[in-house]
């Protein structure tokens, strides 16, 4: 067993090719080997939300505080909030973040396949995002 405390693993800023506006992901777990499980807690500040992604093996969001967003392409903006269970199919494109008012935060899970757990792809336009 092996118990990671609090405030035992650096918090990091959402890199600005993935993510836009302020983000902060709080690392939680990496399972080893053969499992492939991740999670993060991850914070966004107003405005701020993900690029386009999709995971070669699906994830979950579970969401723990304030207001967010999620859209699956060519769907529309669905609103999160604080106990809802987002459950994203593998290979589904899509983004999720926070409203333009309200701070979000959830926990995040995905498997790696290969060693790799996302895909990131173009960033959510204003346009696309002031319709959510």
């Amino acid at each position: 067993m092996e118990i990671k405390r609090n405030g035992s693993q650096s918090s990091s800023k959402g890199p600005v090719e993935y993510f836009s506006g302020t983000v902060r992901i709080d690392p939680l777990f990496e399972a080893p080997d053969p499992a492939r499980v991740r999670g993060a807690s991850v914070t966004f500040e107003p405005g701020a939300r993900t690029a386009w992604h999709t995971h070669p093996l699906g994830q979950t969001l579970i969401v723990t505080s304030g207001l967010g967003c999620a859209q699956r392409w060519g769907r529309p903006v669905e609103e999160i909030r604080p106990g809802d269970v987002v459950l994203i199919p593998s290979g589904e494109k899509h983004w999720h973040g926070a409203t333009p008012t309200t701070a979000m935060a959830h926990i995040a899970i995905q498997e790696a396949l290969n060693g790799k757990a996302v895909y990131w792809m173009e960033k959510v336009s204003d346009e696309q995002y002031e319709h959510s």
